[in-house]
């Protein structure tokens, strides 16, 4: 099972576009950020669009995508939901037996750990902004 990178991709395209738009360009094109990140701007369009539907971001038709908000008023917990709007971990998707003393017992055990870890995650994501992001990324360049 590998792990999912959509946030880090996510992150880095707004922080690309907040830093691009900082140097005095409106709009950013998909290629350009594609570019940075590394992959296919059909993945950058997808992702940009969840975000526009979210209200993190906008384009113009033909020239680019630009952010709606300033780096320091998107937290990460933004970007997270916009894009993964369900939860971290899920229950089997399959009723297990409840004959079984596990299968009866683990869906609840299991979602308490899981609202823990879900509202930690949360919080986590809640304290930083992409200003934040911006900040780490220009001192290690």
């Amino acid at each position: 099972m590998s792990a999912n990178s959509r946030l880090t991709i996510t992150a880095h395209a707004l922080t690309w576009i907040g830093l691009y738009q900082r140097r005095g360009h409106e709009v950013a094109t998909s290629e350009q950020i594609a570019t940075s990140v590394n992959t296919n701007p059909v993945v950058i369009r997808r992702l940009l669009a969840e975000l526009r539907k979210a209200g993190l971001v906008d384009s113009q038709r033909g020239a680019g995508w630009m952010l709606v908000r300033d780096l320091a008023a998107i937290t990460l917990l933004d970007v997270y939901q916009a894009i993964e709007p369900g939860p971290v971990f899920a229950l089997h998707r399959a009723t297990p037996d409840p004959e079984c003393v596990v299968g009866h017992g683990i869906g609840p055990a299991m979602a308490a750990v899981y609202e823990e870890v879900e509202a930690a995650l949360r919080g986590e994501l809640a304290k930083t902004t992409l200003e934040d992001v911006l900040r780490d990324v220009l001192k290690a360049a």
